[in-house]
């Protein structure tokens, strides 16, 4: 997900604590995210895996279902996974967003980014006291 956003990987701080710059604090912040993404990926597939394994298993004829709520309770595990997963996912997107952002920032070159929409409203002329005209002189 990093790659396809960003076209490469962030460069890895050397010092994540204790970086110099905005981007580099941005670039570690890319980088947990992602590592939290993996690590939160590879309880889900593990978690799915094993119920599909126990699933094949009893459909085979190999093995039974037993009456405890196994089954059940780790399709709930596979519930709160695939939410936890969702959120990472969400909070990658949002740090990969952050980097453009700072990265373009710290690029002179880069545009900012236009949202759709009617611009800001121009600044009208200055307000006149009540009763005199704009056009007539005001006396000192």
């Amino acid at each position: 997900m990093v790659v396809e956003a960003l076209g490469a990987l962030p460069p890895r701080p050397t010092r994540p604590r204790t970086a110099d710059s905005a981007e580099d604090i941005v670039a570690w912040l890319v980088i947990r995210a992602a590592s939290h993404l993996d690590h939160v990926h590879a309880q889900f597939t593990d978690a799915a895996q094993g119920v599909a394994s126990m699933l094949d298993r009893v459909s085979t004829g190999k093995s039974s279902i037993n009456s405890l709520g196994v089954l059940q309770s780790r399709g709930l595990l596979i519930d709160i996974l695939a939410a936890r997963r969702a959120d990472a996912v969400e909070h990658l997107k949002e740090a990969i967003h952050a980097y453009q952002r700072v990265t373009a920032f710290g690029n002179r070159t880069a545009q900012p980014a236009r949202r759709a929409g009617p611009g800001p409203v121009p600044p009208g002329p200055p307000p006149t006291p009540a009763g005199h005209n704009a056009s007539t002189p005001r006396p000192h």
